[in-house]
């Protein structure tokens, strides 16, 4: 487990050198500047500004300028944000995005395996059907139609919950939980199916089912520890995708994020949030991948078997 989980490692970073180089480049390579929408200032007052923040140095020095202070952890001033760091952006918009992250993952495990069980255990009838469309009209739905459909139903005909916000009221997070969960909750539901009729094809269940136990003991104390091994694999991206693909849903329900500063930063030319936020969002992608693989791992014996071997 320690050779595999060193290996992953060793992998990531030649991944997070590319991130950062590819992304660093292409921002400057687009076009405008951070102070392009300020008024007009002197000239040697616009050739202070870019002193401070080392935009009158070669490119090349600004690179490794950045790849210095990033090794320390640190990404840097914000240019829009006057007297606050990426690092201290980063850290106030991060509870709210984690938050939203974990209540849709959780609705999208609880309805995914939920869906997928009820799926497998009858295949090809209706009881497969209904479930898995539904599986197919999530996956095909993006948030920015599903969100405003929920808020127009449940937030303004019935008004059962709030259109936006996100404080202390547990009502303010159903909607959006909802909205992010629901594509994850479909390519759960699908994946949990195809384990679970694998599982239910060997010959344990088989023999578990002759010894007369109930079903729900052979379903869920039998078959659903190897049924969801797919699913375990697939969390660790679905978070991380859950945290890093949050810009529409916190723009729909005005949810303080990370999403929120992401799209200013586009916006407003903001270098070193733009690349601070890229950075941390893959170096996010990266770690939950590695932790999902090595959960799989340990689950799975043949898995755990093979890399052993390796």
């Amino acid at each position: 487990m320690f050779k595999f989980t060193l290996s992953r490692i060793l992998q990531a970073i030649p991944v997070m050198l590319v991130v950062v180089t590819v992304t660093f480049f292409l921002v400057r390579l687009a076009p405008g500047g951070p102070f392009d929408a300020e008024k007009a200032v002197p000239p040697e007052v616009l050739r202070a500004l870019e002193a401070n923040y080392n935009l009158d140095l070669p490119v090349w020095q600004q690179f490794t300028h950045y790849i210095g202070d990033l090794l320390q952890g640190d990404f840097g001033p914000s240019f829009r944000y006057p007297g606050r760091s990426v690092n201290e952006l980063i850290a106030a918009g991060l509870p709210a995005s984690a938050e939203l992250g974990f209540y849709a993952l959780l609705v999208a495990i609880v309805i995914g395996i939920l869906a997928g069980i009820i799926s497998s255990l009858r295949p090809n009838t209706a009881q497969d059907y209904i479930p898995m469309s539904a599986a197919m009209i999530g996956i095909c739905m993006p948030s920015f139609l599903l969100g405003p459909v929920l808020v127009l139903i449940f937030g303004i005909w019935l008004e059962w919950v709030p259109v936006s916000g996100w404080g202390d009221i547990p009502g303010d997070k159903i909607l959006p939980a909802l909205t992010m969960g629901s594509a994850y909750a479909a390519y759960i539901a699908r994946l949990s199916r195809g384990g679970m009729l694998e599982v239910l094809s060997q010959d344990y269940i088989r023999t578990a089912r002759a010894k007369g136990l109930p079903e729900r003991v052979v379903i869920f104390k039998h078959a659903l520890r190897g049924g969801i091994v797919p699913v375990i694999a697939y969390l660790g991206p679905a978070f991380a995708g859950l945290l890093t693909g949050s810009f529409v849903v916190e723009t729909i329900f005005q949810i303080p994020g990370l999403g929120r500063f992401f799209v200013q930063a586009a916006f407003n030319r903001d270098y070193t949030m733009i690349m601070g936020s890229t950075i941390f969002f893959a170096l996010l992608i990266i770690v939950f991948n590695l932790l999902s693989d090595i959960v799989a791992v340990w689950i799975n014996p043949r898995l755990r078997h093979q890399t052993q071997g390796g």
